[in-house]
């Protein structure tokens, strides 16, 4: 994936959806949780949703302290891409608002983001 703002992802059900970047804040400020909240507009034809990918700041800690990342706002920001494609992928809790995620959800988008980033710097080198 190059555009983490907007990409497309093919659900169970052969139907293309559109994921479009919406905003990011932390949710202390709007749901008195310790995470930080990337909200995602989805859509299809015929239907649109809302959905808002919450991720625990103990678990982005911890992950960014195993990974050697530094916890930025454009690393979230993929980190919630890559557990929405998922999501849309394989339709799992594509009934709820908002999915916070747990450490071992963390765990493997961050291995997403990571091996995402290896195919852009390897591209790179080719070039």
């Amino acid at each position: 994936m190059t555009n983490f703002r907007q990409f497309e992802a093919i659900d169970p059900f052969g139907r293309s959806w559109t994921a479009e970047f919406t905003w990011q804040q932390t949710a202390i400020s709007i749901r008195h949780a310790d995470c930080v909240d990337v909200k995602w507009a989805i859509s299809t034809t015929g239907e649109t949703m809302d959905k808002v990918i919450a991720l625990p700041l103990p678990q982005l800690m911890a992950e960014s302290a195993k990974s050697g990342r530094a916890l930025t706002d454009p690393w979230c920001m993929k980190l919630a891409a890559a557990h929405l494609k998922k999501m849309l992928e394989t339709w799992q809790d594509m009934d709820k608002t908002l999915v916070t995620l747990n450490a071992v959800e963390l765990g493997e988008a961050a291995a997403v983001v990571a091996e995402w980033a290896a195919g852009v710097l390897a591209e790179a080198q080719l070039a």
